[in-house]
């Protein structure tokens, strides 16, 4: 009797410990929507109903007694996974994902946000993910109170990242109340500066051209815009796509590569993100998507027309040069018609100096970020993997 107690304890806590290999469909159902955003509208109540976007309105009536997971499942945004509370309910581009009693709401929302079901997209025009498609894919499924530890664990390290993410959003406040309060709103040039354009100030131009037929597989980073913008937002350097270092090396030696200091703006989609190049940068990028800015006036310093770009005043020009326009574009031309208000260079260096100083601490944050993050999703590949 004794070894049998002894057996029965060996198998719990193996069984604590491990997991099984189930299907995603063995431990939810689907339910499906038909409600329409317009059915909202106007619309009064307690109960919260929820699109692609988030909330989008309350109703007087509910489809979900419990807590559920929602995927966006037509449309924009297609993959994309909510843990969503006890009496509310979705709109129609939403797919119900119901868990069982095998499983916790939140456990399945962290199994199904690993699953990345947006790779199961189908259709050209409006993207759709299905059930039947992804329903097969498979999880490790522990016993209830494992997934209680495993939850709990993954909630305090996205707190974190939460938090940390919240900072570096104070910081970007901080430096932008400070720009208006030594140079004044830009919209409005209150302080009475001088103006200029754009071309007055610098040079704006772009990279030369470089072909299907002269990429490569390694090399020296060939930038898209997507990677200039995870550069601004992620600190990271990857890429997939390459240019020979033979071509680099022609490209720098006649001066078509940017240098220390230069600014490359976005040029297409989401329009005006700046990015100051380091010393340490060795890349080359994709023209007509993004712009180069060089060759300063000794009136002007690439800190403030970064954060310039960043302000509400060149925004709105930006957007004024949109009209009748399908696509958001940011061309040369348009680049070097913006108008640019310029304070003594003085006050340029001091705010310059001001966001050298806050950078320190966007630096430690990002880092802290970063180390989050990555324990964060190795955790997610050790429990789901």
């Amino acid at each position: 009797m004794k070894i049998k107690g002894k057996e029965k304890q060996i198998h719990k806590f193996v069984f604590v410990a491990g997991f099984m290999r189930v299907r995603l469909g063995d431990v939810c159902e689907k339910g499906s929507s038909n409600l329409k955003q317009s059915d909202v509208n106007d619309k009064n109540g307690e109960y919260e109903i929820y699109g692609a976007s988030g909330l989008i309105g309350k109703v007087d009536f509910f489809h979900q007694e419990k807590p559920y997971i929602a995927v966006v499942k037509d449309g924009a945004g297609i993959g994309r996974t909510m843990l969503l509370p006890e009496k509310t309910s979705v709109i129609g581009t939403m797919q119900y994902i119901l868990p069982n009693e095998k499983v916790i709401p939140k456990y399945l929302y962290y199994v199904i946000r690993y699953m990345h079901l947006e790779k199961y997209f189908t259709g050209a025009t409006i993207p759709h993910i299905y059930f039947k498609d992804y329903k097969r894919e498979e999880f490790n499924l522990c016993d209830l109170s494992e997934q209680e530890k495993i939850v709990s664990t993954l909630s305090k390290i996205e707190k974190i990242i939460t938090h940390r993410k919240q900072q570096l959003e104070k910081l970007d406040l901080l430096v932008k109340a400070r720009f208006v309060e030594m140079f004044g709103d830009p919209e409005f040039n209150n302080y009475n500066w001088d103006t200029f354009k754009m071309a007055e100030l610098c040079t704006v131009s772009s990279s030369k051209r470089v072909y299907q037929s002269e990429l490569t597989n390694e090399g020296v980073p060939f930038l898209r815009i997507s990677d200039l913008v995870n550069r601004m937002d992620y600190n990271t350097e990857t890429c997939d796509l390459f240019i020979s270092e033979e071509k680099y090396s022609d490209l720098l030696n006649n001066g078509l590569v940017p240098q220390k200091d230069d600014i490359l703006v976005t040029a297409r989609g989401t329009l005006g993100r700046c990015y100051i190049v380091k010393d340490t940068d060795r890349f080359y990028f994709q023209d007509g998507m993004i712009t180069w800015l060089s060759s300063y006036s000794e009136k002007i310093i690439p800190v403030y027309i970064s954060y310039l770009f960043s302000m509400h005043g060149i925004k709105k020009q930006i957007e004024e040069m949109q009209a009748g326009s399908t696509v958001a574009y940011l061309s040369i031309a348009m680049t070097k018609k913006l108008s640019i208000m310029l304070p003594p260079l003085d006050l340029q260096t001091q705010f310059a100096d001001f966001v050298q100083q806050v950078d320190k601490s966007r630096v430690a944050i990002q880092n802290d970020l970063e180390q989050a993050q990555m324990l964060f999703d190795s955790l997610m590949q050790e429990y789901f993997g």
